[in-house]
């Protein structure tokens, strides 16, 4: 999944920012990375569960997905207005509540069963994480010593990448591994019985979600995070008058080239148990496939670590052109090969899906100089791509969940094109001093 955005920091220091207690509010909002990161990637556990649950299609599955990534759409800018009213911390603690408030609406969900109830739910969870996505960033920027910024950024990235690795066992167990449906063989039907039993199974790990979230917003509403100061860094109106945004092609290019990623991204790992528990791919019963999954997330842990120290010698569109590559031939294995092969290439484009958010984001913004933070914006905005996971759905059902994958293949040559000539800055783009 996409690991939250570096937000530029402010010009001020905030109060109570030096020696160690910079360090003790670094560590809880690490906590509010982790969470995200990890309620998000339940969603992959959650999905064959409920398929088998309401007995749904490929498009219904995946249309879950969608209705999460719509909630970042929608509540990105009521997020931004709510902390202009209500400052930070409480807009972090709001969104805390939002989450849990979202978690414990799972409970009637499954109770009834409602698929509809389900939708609301999950919709409500998603709103909170776009809140706290835009509150947490500029927090982590500003605590501690300038100089250490970047170290803090990419710790708290950690967090959200241990997060989103550990959510597959969680949810395999107390899931998958509770259930008929995910620990049946493949292609057994459940009586109604049984799904009215499944269905019941999420409530335990939702009620567990939702009291971390309001203990977690209990101690970040009580603890004296450091004041953000008043002034930013955004340039003066005159200073950008006369330039657009539109004439930066690494920008113009790079907006669909996080809009399609995510389409890859999230239809791999939302569509990954559904395809390894398959007779003839892994012949795995879903508690089973989660551990699987667990790998396809680390793989992209992994894979971050390696990005990161590659590009401090090669040149972050070369990288970005050969993971692209690893990513398109896996595809295409995972698509024509059979049995554990076709498991094991899913598995590794984890690994070459890794540095794609944060290097496309990195590219994309490059030499806009004064309109950094506008680009930024529309960047973020384009993370609502993964509501089209919906699409990767509606091929499964028409030609099948391996041919569906062809879509991923498609995606990753558009991000080989973006690397190559996309993400070349023009002869508009200005340097960045700041």
């Amino acid at each position: 999944m996409p690991g939250p955005v570096n937000a530029p920091a402010p010009a001020s220091q905030p109060q109570g920012g030096a020696g160690g207690s910079y360090r003790s509010a670094l560590t809880l909002l690490a906590s509010l990375f982790f969470m995200w990161g990890f309620i998000t990637v339940i969603n992959n556990t959650l999905l064959p569960h409920l398929r088998s649950v309401f007995d749904l299609n490929y498009t219904e599955t995946t249309l879950i997905e969608s209705v999460w990534f719509i909630a970042y759409f929608f509540a990105s800018i009521p997020s931004a207005k709510l902390i202009e009213r209500v400052g930070y911390q409480r807009a972090m603690v709001i969104g805390l509540i939002i989450m849990a408030v979202g978690a414990l609406g799972m409970i009637p969900a499954a109770r009834l069963p409602s698929y509809t109830v389900t939708l609301v739910a999950l919709f409500i969870i998603a709103s909170g994480i776009t809140l706290l996505q835009v509150a947490a960033n500029p927090y982590v920027a500003v605590i501690g010593p300038p100089e250490s910024a970047s170290s803090r950024l990419n710790l708290v990235q950690a967090f959200n990448s241990a997060g989103t690795t550990l959510a597959p066992l969680f949810g395999g167990y107390l899931i998958l591994g509770r259930s008929t449906g995910g620990t049946a063989e493949a292609g057994v039907v459940l009586t109604e019985a049984e799904r009215l039993a499944d269905a019941q199974s999420v409530q335990l790990p939702y009620l567990i979600v939702a009291a971390v979230l309001i203990l977690l917003a209990i101690v970040i509403a009580r603890y004296p995070l450091p004041a953000m100061g008043g002034a930013t860094r955004r340039a003066a109106a005159q200073e950008r008058a006369g330039m657009s945004l539109w004439k930066h092609r690494n920008l113009v290019f790079g907006i669909p080239a996080i809009f399609i990623y995510l389409i890859a991204e999230i239809g791999v790992a939302n569509l990954f148990i559904n395809f390894v528990s398959q007779p003839d791919i892994g012949n795995l019963t879903h508690q089973q496939a989660s551990n699987y999954l667990f790998l396809l997330w680390g793989g992209m842990m992994v894979g971050r670590f390696l990005g990161s120290f590659l590009m401090q010698s090669i040149r972050a569109e070369t990288v970005l052109a050969a993971f692209s590559i690893g990513a398109f031939i896996v595809m295409i294995v995972t698509v024509f090969a059979e049995g554990q092969t076709a498991m094991w290439a899913l598995i590794l484009v984890g690994l070459f899906h890794s540095i794609m958010f944060p290097t496309i984001f990195t590219l994309g913004i490059k030499g806009l100089g004064p309109l950094t933070e506008e680009g930024s914006g529309l960047l973020i905005m384009a993370i609502a791509g993964g509501s089209l996971v919906v699409v990767h759905g509606w091929l499964a059902d028409i030609y099948g969940l391996q041919t569906s994958f062809l879509l991923t293949a498609a995606c990753e040559l558009y991000i080989l094109f973006y690397a190559l000539w996309g993400a070349k800055t023009g002869p508009e783009a200005v340097t960045d001093k700041r």
